[in-house]
């Protein structure tokens, strides 16, 4: 024994947790991808160039990937809710501040960098504190919170479409911001780290930073970021380009639309899906396989040219996108304490948006280049199956009374 304190099991009781994250979820992405609603009437309206109005969207990830890690840090130093309430606070007045912003700089800045340091709080820091608060049925709790996202989609888009039909662009989005206080800060309260999560082995933990510093540096942690990486560039690609691929095939641009929307449906499905049977089999198997899966139905759109197919591998390459993205959270509290959690999942997420910002440019840049989309679907399938097999070096789950706080302890 090391003296050390030991945490109560999670009791897989804090549901509430999960309903806050995943409305947090839904809320803070729906808000995000507002901005493709607007953007017509934005451009309309004020002048400013629709590549101009786009770029705060990148600006966002950009900046969402950064902060993540900050927040995540954050997390672990004063909880999961101080950080969330900060990040609603912001998200509110990113909305109001762009909505009176008087040029297109000051929209970038808002929209842009304000909104993806606020967005960023929703989501390393309530998936660690999720993945901390269940044991059971952990993998389940995280795609709860995870589905969040995919609801977006259908609730807030909609919203936003009705509002900017009845008041310009600039009330919708002060309409939104006052929307997004309402719904998200009463949210905080639910948002708790588990009993004991922040003080347990706090003799372990003592040296701060070089404890951090070790954990971002183990195999654990170098595996799952890469695989995490290599998985978002292997699958951004296709769902940024492939409306425009399958306009390409002679789809119309509504009907290619709902091809979007296909995937979408599909990965809030898999997320439950995979969810349930990583908690039977594990979250490790589940990854790879969704991975392996992922990786053949990407590269399958070059073989459709009809709304029938396109929706079929639409509903297998959502499906595994949508349903592995919540296993990584899982992974990392299989080898990470709760109390570097935070920042373990901001690092990751931070790796995670380099990889989904590389493959729509990527995409771009080889069609440009060959004048079609297949060495883009190819590349994809590649990233992919690389993603799958960096997966498999992840450490083996060992009993929880022989994690060192870093990754697990090898068996002698």
């Amino acid at each position: 024994m090391n003296g050390s304190v030991v945490s109560p099991a999670p009791l897989d009781r804090n549901w509430s947790l999960v309903a806050a994250g995943a409305l947090l979820g839904c809320v803070g992405i729906g808000v995000l991808f507002a901005l493709a609603v607007l953007l017509g009437p934005m451009s309309q309206a004020t002048g400013w160039s629709r590549a101009g109005l786009s770029s705060a969207m990148t600006i966002a990830f950009i900046t969402s990937g950064f902060a993540g890690f900050g927040w995540g840090m954050l997390s672990d130093r004063f909880g999961p809710r101080v950080v969330v309430l900060c990040g609603a606070l912001l998200m509110g007045l990113a909305c109001v501040l762009a909505s009176r912003a008087g040029s297109l700089l000051q929209f970038q800045l808002t929209y842009g960098v304000l909104m993806g340091v606020a967005v960023a709080s929703f989501f390393a820091p309530v998936m660690a504190a999720t993945a901390s608060a269940f044991e059971k049925r952990r993998n389940l709790a995280v795609s709860l919170v995870s589905a969040g996202v995919g609801v977006a989609p259908m609730t807030m888009s909609p919203l936003v479409a009705w509002l900017v039909v009845h008041y310009d662009w600039r009330h919708t989005l002060l309409i939104v911001g006052l929307l997004t206080w309402a719904l998200t800060l009463p949210a905080v309260w639910f948002v708790r780290a588990p009993p004991g999560a922040m003080h347990a082995d706090a003799g372990d933990t003592a040296s701060g930073a070089k404890t951090v510093g070790q954990a971002l540096r183990s195999r654990a942690f170098i595996v799952l970021g890469l695989a995490f990486f290599a998985c978002c560039a292997a699958h951004s690609g296709p769902i940024f380009h492939t409306v425009s691929y399958a306009v390409g095939c002679g789809l119309s641009v509504t009907a290619a639309v709902t091809i979007y929307s296909m995937e979408g449906a599909a990965g809030l499905g898999g997320r439950l899906l995979f969810g349930v049977l990583a908690d039977r089999v594990g979250a490790k198997p589940m990854l790879v396989a969704g991975l392996f899966i992922q990786a053949f139905a990407a590269v399958s759109y070059l073989r459709v040219s009809q709304l029938d197919g396109f929706y079929a591998v639409a509903m297998v390459f959502g499906m595994a996108y949508g349903g592995t993205m919540p296993l990584y959270a899982s992974l990392a509290r299989d080898a990470f304490r709760p109390q570097i959690l935070g920042t373990v999942m901001g690092a990751a997420s931070l790796l995670s948006g380099m990889g989904m910002a590389l493959g729509p440019l990527m995409g771009g840049w080889l069609f440009d280049r060959f004048g079609s989309y297949t060495w883009m679907y190819i590349g994809s399938m590649a990233l992919g199956l690389a993603a799958a097999s960096i997966a498999l070096l992840f450490p083996s789950k060992k009993r929880s009374d022989d994690r060192s706080g870093l990754e697990p302890v090898p068996q002698t």
